[in-house]
């Protein structure tokens, strides 16, 4: 069943699959454990897949799904691209599937990304600058690019900070700096007609990613990860004006839900125009799941 975009409320662009069929858990635990804690009142529970459908069914919105390939930074062996293209295609009514491959896998990740669009249906890949241990501008990454670009389909950048390794001795080998949006400027130039996703309020480079945003005409901004009263003002305004078009709803659910984040969202000063924009209409038209809704 695909999905019936006019019976959404919400298109959350930024949702993440934690656990595997087997019980294989995306992140190592003491990473996992300092994410949690980072996310003061959640106790991170990792829904399956097909949870995660039911959650989102009953609040009648989609979810786009992925997880991290950190493998060769972290040691921690990934979730199957192919096991979560697989369990959401299950559920096609509310979940879309992206994808995770690590840069350091080269022109075999690039085949990669290939195949998991050509033959398992992924619309799009996440990638972590900072848990994958990379500069998004690095050549080595240049090929992976390429073929999402070639294939037409949205690449996610986290930037700023992240709860992942936060109180950990050393951050847990995290480097903050790979996730300064001003690197994924450089992509936005050699790739010009990829469609790159900045995601979260970009802390402490909110001006960089505004400004990548409101330059490169296919750079969008998620704002996930952050409950919207703690936005800054300047990400407000631009979401209200110049970038109306290209703000996205997402939550990082699990660690935030949806219901908080929507709660906070309702009292956030938006144009009532532009709200639909962000919930839904423009998701909708970047993933291609309808007519132009602007």
């Amino acid at each position: 069943m695909a999905i019936a975009l006019d019976d959404l409320t919400a298109i959350d662009v930024h949702t993440h699959a934690e656990i595997s069929r087997d019980g294989h858990a995306s992140l190592d635990p003491e990473l996992l454990a300092a994410s949690a804690k980072y996310f003061k009142g959640h106790e991170h529970r990792q829904p399956t897949i097909a949870e995660m459908a039911a959650y989102y069914r009953e609040r009648r919105m989609a979810a786009v799904v992925f997880t991290v390939d950190a493998e060769h930074a972290t040691g921690h062996p990934r979730i199957p691209n192919e096991e979560i293209a697989e369990d959401c295609a299950e559920h096609a009514d509310v979940l879309i599937p992206f994808a995770s491959v690590d840069p350091w896998r080269g022109r075999a990740g690039a085949r990669e990304i290939r195949r998991l669009v050509t033959r398992h249906g992924v619309r799009g890949f996440k990638f972590h600058p900072s848990l994958q241990g990379f500069d998004p501008n690095d050549r080595m990454a240049y090929p992976l690019y390429e073929a999402i670009e070639e294939l037409g389909v949205p690449a996610l950048f986290h930037t700023g900070q992240t709860g992942i390794g936060a109180g950990v001795p050393g951050g847990g080998g995290i480097r903050l700096r790979h996730s300064n949006p001003m690197l994924v400027d450089d992509v936005a130039v050699d790739f010009p007609e990829l469609a790159i996703i900045l995601a979260h309020p970009s802390f402490p480079w909110q001006d960089e990613a505004l400004a990548v945003a409101t330059h490169k005409p296919h750079v969008y901004i998620d704002l996930s990860g952050w409950s919207p009263k703690y936005f800054p003002p300047q990400l407000v305004r631009y979401a209200n004006t110049l970038l109306k078009d290209k703000v996205l709803f997402g939550s990082d659910y699990p660690v935030i839900t949806p219901d908080r984040w929507l709660a906070d969202f309702a009292n956030l000063d938006i144009d009532p125009d532009v709200r639909p924009r962000i919930l839904k209409n423009n998701a909708a038209r970047l993933l291609g799941l309808g007519k132009d809704t602007r």
